[in-house]
């Protein structure tokens, strides 16, 4: 296994290739990130275990939209069943695949805890545990520099996980790399391949904020606010079903082998 450096350029691409592939097969990409989103809404109503469960279960369903995003490529209908990939490929991949659900869980929730020496867990509260504040206080809050650091510590360190877990389950399943290589494998290749990696992610945050922009005016307009609220929630699933589709195909670009492979099961 090779890894590829592509050009910055290559950052556009990954993302024109997830939209095109999320166009072909809409309702059912769509469909499978209703199930996840399900999935994970149902195990938070669990306290503290729910959530790690749900972070745990992240590398799995990753690959789970990397195998869907594959199968649409190659002209197939991707089925629900194609979520529980990691769980039909064997003992030994189902146990790498929870090793890196483990380790995802462990080191999201080392780097919450870290936070909490900046502000004392105010942040942690909000962000993960969903903690009801009135519009005016966290205004407040935000102003706060302690809130700030902690949010930019969080954000950083959420960074180098997001690098550490990204080709980390294609790597696993698909190549057989042991789960703490594939770790390794999946930062350089990201840092080797920084340009185009920010390329995309500014491709897809400089789409959010257009779209979410335009369609915002549009739907209060049109529907109202309420209405609008919803129809935007929407939007923002459907951008999101796009940006998971889009992971498949830089791992393809990133790892010459996995275009040879990328056939096999």
């Amino acid at each position: 296994m090779r890894l590829n450096i592509v050009p910055a350029s290559q950052g556009i691409q990954w993302m024109k290739q997830g939209i095109a592939t999320f166009r072909k097969k809409p309702l059912a990409m769509l469909g499978l990130f209703f199930i996840f989103l399900t999935v994970v809404n149902l195990l938070s109503l669990i306290p503290w275990l729910g959530i790690a469960m749900a972070l745990a279960m992240l590398p799995a369903a990753t690959l789970g939209f990397m195998t869907a995003a594959r199968e649409v490529a190659q002209g197939n209908y991707p089925m629900p069943t194609v979520l529980l990939t990691a769980f039909r490929a064997g003992q030994q991949r189902l146990h790498a695949i929870a090793v890196l659900g483990m380790l995802y869980a462990v080191l999201f929730g080392l780097s919450m805890a870290v936070t909490q020496w900046v502000d004392g867990g105010q942040f942690v509260r909000i962000y993960l545990l969903g903690e009801a504040i009135e519009p005016a206080a966290m205004r407040e809050l935000m102003s706060q520099g302690d809130f700030q650091m902690a949010a930019i510590l969080a954000g950083t360190l959420n960074v180098v996980i997001a690098m550490l877990f990204w080709h980390a389950p294609a790597l696993v399943h698909w190549h057989g790399v042991s789960p703490v290589k594939s770790l390794f494998f999946s930062i350089v290749a990201c840092l080797r391949n920084f340009p185009a990696f920010f390329v995309y992610l500014m491709a897809w945050v400089g789409l959010t904020m257009l779209v979410v922009l335009g369609a915002s005016l549009l739907f209060t307009a049109i529907a109202g606010p309420v209405i609008g609220s919803v129809l935007m929630q929407l939007l923002l699933m459907v951008i999101t079903a796009m940006f998971f589709t889009s992971q498949y195909f830089s791992y393809l670009d990133c790892f010459v082998e996995a275009r040879d492979s990328s056939t096999e099961v």
